[in-house]
């Protein structure tokens, strides 16, 4: 979410900008009341420190809350503990403003936050908890995450299209979210349900945050964070197109054939080809009509030439819109361009710095063969093995488990091999 933004009040609608829904929240909008954070007031310790602790009186019907600042991670600081200045947000929500640590990887705030019987030190659960972090953005080189463990028996709501959500483990009620797509939005708002998620859970007296970003270049931005105590009903739209498959291959024109389907199609307006050289930075390659509605399997290819490119490698993706505009991106392609000797394969480990899933290139010649995925850490030792029978373009690997710090990714490939270091934040 950007900051020194004013909150402009919108209707809530359904962004076609979006996919399945993967739990339920522990209960509707309708039946469980929001909890109000307002005017917070220093108990203890010295203000935006690490220590300081911050009454939120009445935050439900004699109940008070007391928020801790628990600890600040390579060099975040926090310039306000709730900022509703200026129409920012939502008043009932609790919105501190975050300063990145102006380092290379995750920067942020850990906070505790426990209930207690109104005007005492008697804890009091809450019956219905549901934690709703709003408006996880960022950029390309910046990305918004927040981090809310609620217990054991926690759920998580959530649409799919934005987002990059991790249960951590889920049986602890432990999720976290960052935004995937670096698409920076305007203000603060609920009916931004692609940028948002709940954690809920019953019976609870106290429950962690950590709100932060993950920059890939030195960043001191400050960002306004939204914990809104309250539901959202996640309901998932019908997508304007399901997209059933999507490849890049390159033919021997230095050309890449772009193919893809759809199962169906609803209002479908176009399809966008974009094209980038370094991962980050798209522009577009070219337009392709949609058929607009169809219930059935539709086939598209389209031919990019890339003659004048020199990057060794290339990425694509493709963004469906309707006829309203709105949109959705397909996962990301990437084609190989450099002719390699044996000697000299190499394979491409992103994202890097990595928290979660890191996803594997491998060279064309190696797709569709049997490939060994070893993660090794810096004494040589194999931490993670994955085989895939039919290696493909890109592979998947789940390294949250990992402990931080430096490791070696190697792949082989019927007595080849590459590798590449990594650092698991």
């Amino acid at each position: 979410m950007k900051t020194f933004v004013p909150f402009k009040k919108s209707i809530l609608k359904f962004s076609f900008f979006a996919a399945t829904v993967l739990c339920t929240s522990v209960a509707n909008s309708q039946s469980v009341p929001s909890l109000k954070f307002d005017n917070p007031v220093l108990q203890s310790g010295t203000a935006l420190q690490a220590g300081a602790t911050y009454l939120f009186s009445n935050v439900q019907n004699n109940v008070d809350a007391v928020v801790s600042i628990d600890s600040l991670i390579n060099g975040a600081k926090i310039n306000k503990i709730d900022d509703n200045s200026n129409g920012l947000g939502y008043k009932d929500a609790f919105q501190p403003a975050v300063q990145s640590g102006g380092v290379i990887g995750m920067s942020y705030a850990v906070f505790t936050i426990k209930f207690y019987i109104h005007n005492t030190t008697t804890t009091q659960a809450i019956a219905a908890l549901n934690a709703t972090s709003l408006d996880l953005d960022g950029n390309s080189t910046l990305k918004e995450f927040s981090r809310v463990n609620v217990g054991n028996g926690g759920l998580v709501s959530y649409l799919t299209s934005t987002l990059d959500i991790s249960v951590l483990p889920i049986l602890n009620g432990d999720f976290m979210a960052q935004n995937v797509l670096g698409i920076e939005r305007n203000g603060i708002d609920t009916s931004a349900l692609a940028n948002m998620f709940t954690a809920s859970n019953t019976n609870i007296s106290s429950f962690t945050i950590k709100f932060g970003t993950l920059t890939v270049t030195p960043s001191s931005s400050v960002r306004q964070f939204s914990m809104y105590m309250k539901p959202f009903n996640y309901v998932s739209p019908t997508l304007p197109v399901k997209l059933s498959s999507f490849t890049a291959t390159l033919n021997k024109n230095d050309k890449v054939d772009l193919r893809w389907s759809t199962a169906s199609e609803i209002n479908t307006s176009h399809f966008v080809v974009e094209r980038s050289t370094d991962g980050n930075n798209y522009g577009e390659a070219g337009v392709v009509f949609a058929y607009g509605n169809a219930t059935d399997n539709t086939n598209y290819i389209f031919p990019d030439n890339l003659s004048g490119v020199t990057a060794p490698i290339v990425y694509y993706r493709l963004r469906s819109v309707d006829v309203d505009g709105k949109g959705q991106y397909s996962e990301t392609r990437m084609v190989r361009l450099s002719k390699q000797s044996d000697a000299n394969i190499s394979i491409l480990a992103f994202p890097n710095p990595v928290t979660n899933e890191l996803r594997i290139g491998i060279p064309n010649e190696w797709q569709n063969k049997k490939v060994i995925y070893e993660v090794l850490n810096m004494s040589g030792q194999v931490t993670q093995k994955t085989e895939a029978a039919s290696g493909s373009q890109i592979e998947t690997i789940n390294v949250a488990n990992l402990a931080r710090g430096f490791y070696m990714v190697r792949v082989s490939c019927e007595g080849q091999a590459a590798q590449q270091k990594i650092v698991k934040q």
